[in-house]
This record gives C-alpha cells, structure tokens and sequence, in this order.
C-alpha cells in the first residue's frame, strides 16, 4: 500500500546522502516529490532518477528562494502536504578556533532555513488536509557531542526547541511538526573518514555496532508523514542504533 497516494512533498539537501533518500523513499510511498539543493547539477540529476519528481534551486538561508521554491511545488504539483527541512551543514572546530563568520554560516543553514521553510510553508500547509513537517535535527541536538562543532549542536538543539513550539501552535491548525535526530549515518559526507580511527570511534559509540543508513532515516521520514503518524506531533523520533540511549 502506498500510504502517500496524492501527496506532495518538498525536500531540501536532496541532491544526495539523507534527502535524496527521502525523496525516493517518499515517491515510493505514492508523493509526488520536488527536490530541493543549492547544488544544481546535483539535484536536476538526483531528481531525473526518481520518477515524476522536479527539481528547484533552494539556498534555505534565503527567504527569497524559499518563496520561489514553495511557489514553484504549488504551480508544479497544485498543493503541499509534507515539507522535510533536512539541509544541513557542519564543521570540526572547536569552539575557540570558531570564527564568528563560520558560526553564522552553520546556524543560518541549520537553524534559520528550518525556520524559514516553516514559515513560508505554512499558508500552504495549512490548505492541505495532511499536512506534516519533519525537521532533521541530530543526536547532537540533545548532546554534547564530542566538544566540538559548537555551532551545529546549538542550531541542532535549536531545531529540536523549534519543532515542539510549532508543533503545539499548530496542533489544532492541522499541521503535525515532528523531528527525526540521526545518528552516525554513512552517507557521502563521511567519506573522508572511510577506514580512519574516527570512523571506528562513531562505530564503537554505536550500541548496535555499525553505522546507520540513509533508507533507514527515510523510512522514519515516511512514517511521520504518512497517516501513520495521524496522533504523533511534537515528537522527537531517534534513528541512532542506541546511541541516545546510553
């Protein structure tokens, strides 16, 4: 059965590892999907290869890209029902060697464009009869981590806080606002740690020994928009092989 018959979802970071996942794993459930990258060469290809999807550019720390991206899945597919705010990026440093510079850049990608994308969304959201928003925050978005990345964990945390207030102001507009917190996934942007001690050191934090993959977020993702989910809102959904639970 496909839970998703009908709907239209948009996805942001489409272009590869987390959200191409997601956008093919919700076009298998029946959604038409628009993906959504600032990488243009990336996304046209990643969405030509999943069927009746499009492609948009989205830079999520511009409002004005968000208004063209979400006037763009309108006037392509007539509506919106789910919306994946999954963009994201990172750094190593820790918080003396942070320029202000880089902390701006990471929390403008990973806190204000999860924000703006609910906002500009939200009219059109609010005229669907499914509307569901799932915000990928992290495991580092409720821990310490290892010290490091301070600006990723504080935009990570962010998104988590974000979602829950939300969730309860549009708890009874119609609109279900969840977050999925990952762990140790291995997508492309771990490929420069491939056969290292760092790689082996996020194995071994792991509980179920391995690191996660990018279907196995996805399939979260399906399940938090599909009517599986009708009575879920405000929820934080951990797909983390343990690693929270330690």
């Amino acid at each position: 059965m496909k839970r998703l018959e009908g709907r239209v979802a948009l996805v942001t970071g489409a272009a590869s590892g987390i959200g191409l996942a997601t956008a093919q794993r919700l076009a298998d459930e029946g959604a038409s999907v628009m993906l959504t990258d600032f990488n243009d060469e990336a996304g046209t290809a990643a969405a030509a290869s999943i069927v009746g999807a499009e492609y948009a550019h989205l830079d999520v720390a511009r409002e004005e890209d968000w208004d063209a991206a979400i006037a763009a899945t309108v006037e392509r597919f007539g509506h919106l029902d789910i919306l994946v705010n999954n963009a994201g990026k990172g750094d190593l440093a820790p918080i003396e060697e942070t320029s202000l510079e880089d902390w701006e850049s990471t929390i403008a990608i990973d806190q204000t464009g999860v924000f703006l994308g609910m906002k500009t969304a939200a009219t059109a959201l609010k005229h669907s009869d499914h509307a569901s928003v799932i915000n990928i925050s992290s495991i580092f978005g409720t821990s310490g981590g290892f010290g490091t990345t301070p600006a990723y964990h504080a935009a990570k945390g962010a998104v988590r806080t974000l979602t829950k207030n939300t969730a309860l102001h549009w708890a009874q507009q119609g609109i279900r606002v969840n977050s999925i917190h990952p762990g140790f996934i291995d997508t492309p942007l771990l490929d420069q740690a491939r056969g290292t001690p760092f790689e082996q050191a996020m194995i071994d934090l792991t509980p179920m020994g391995r690191l996660g993959q990018p279907d196995e977020i996805a399939a979260g993702v399906a399940y938090l928009a599909s009517d599986d989910a009708s009575f879920v809102t405000g929820l934080e959904l951990y797909i983390d092989g343990g690693y929270i639970a330690r």
